[in-house]
């Protein structure tokens, strides 16, 4: 077994597989929606600390735009002088620039679980439960007895992209200008980044984009308490 299978398999599958059912089992009604709420809660406060760093990280970025404005400005015909002087003025005030990547570096392999988790376990998949979490067979895949959790929803599917432009439109710069690239990016953020959400989440199972939506609550959520936190 490779070091990654046994990663991805026993460290984040199984434990996100047993936890889900294990839910599923104690919770009255047996709601599997009410169950991806307090899993993907679960999982966000086990990486705060990760995302804790990140959003810190990005918040002093957007405080140093200005100053990264104005070396874009003073080295606009010299980009390797440009670069340089970005790198010292990171240095200077400690921030790593792709500190902000972190989040979706450590999200993606749970996302991935989860989804085959959801994709196997709605199916009466379970293989792979401990020996002490009872396997309850069928999952029934109704969120509050309506919505299909196992078929894509054009609702959630909105929902979703409305939760990550609102957190995009937080994580962006409070001052403008910045050169032509970075506009485009905080467009690209702002617009295009939650767009994408939309299609991505339609096409797969409910249940997905409702971990998305809570995720990117809890998300939201952090960034106004270290804003308040931190003046």
């Amino acid at each position: 077994m490779s070091i990654f299978h046994f990663i991805y398999t026993d460290i984040i599958y199984n434990p996100i597989l047993n936890l889900l059912v294990y839910l599923y089992n104690i919770i009255p009604g047996h709601d599997i929606g009410v169950v991806i709420i307090l899993v993907t809660i679960v999982i966000r406060f086990i990486l705060a600390p990760f995302m804790h760093k990140s959003l810190k990280g990005q918040r002093a970025m957007n405080a140093l735009q200005p100053k990264l404005n104005e070396v874009r400005e003073k080295y606009k015909n010299d980009k390797e002088g440009q670069a340089k002087a970005m790198m010292e003025l990171y240095k200077e005030h400690k921030i790593n620039p792709l500190s902000s990547c972190l989040p979706l570096i450590v999200q993606l392999p749970i996302l991935i679980a989860l989804y085959r988790v959801l994709a196997r376990a709605l199916k009466g998949d379970l293989g792979g439960l401990y020996h002490f979490v009872h396997n309850p067979g069928l999952i029934d895949p109704r969120f509050l007895h309506i919505v299909d959790l196992s078929k894509p929803n054009f609702a959630f599917a909105i929902i979703a992209g409305a939760a990550q432009f609102w957190q995009s439109r937080m994580m962006l710069p409070k001052t403008a200008g910045g050169d032509a690239t970075m506009k485009a990016m905080n467009v690209q953020m702002l617009y295009v980044l939650p767009l994408i959400s939309v299609v991505i989440a339609w096409r797969l199972p409910a249940g997905l984009p409702l971990y998305w939506i809570v995720t990117t609550l809890f998300a939201v959520g952090q960034q106004y308490y270290i804003m308040r936190r931190e003046g």
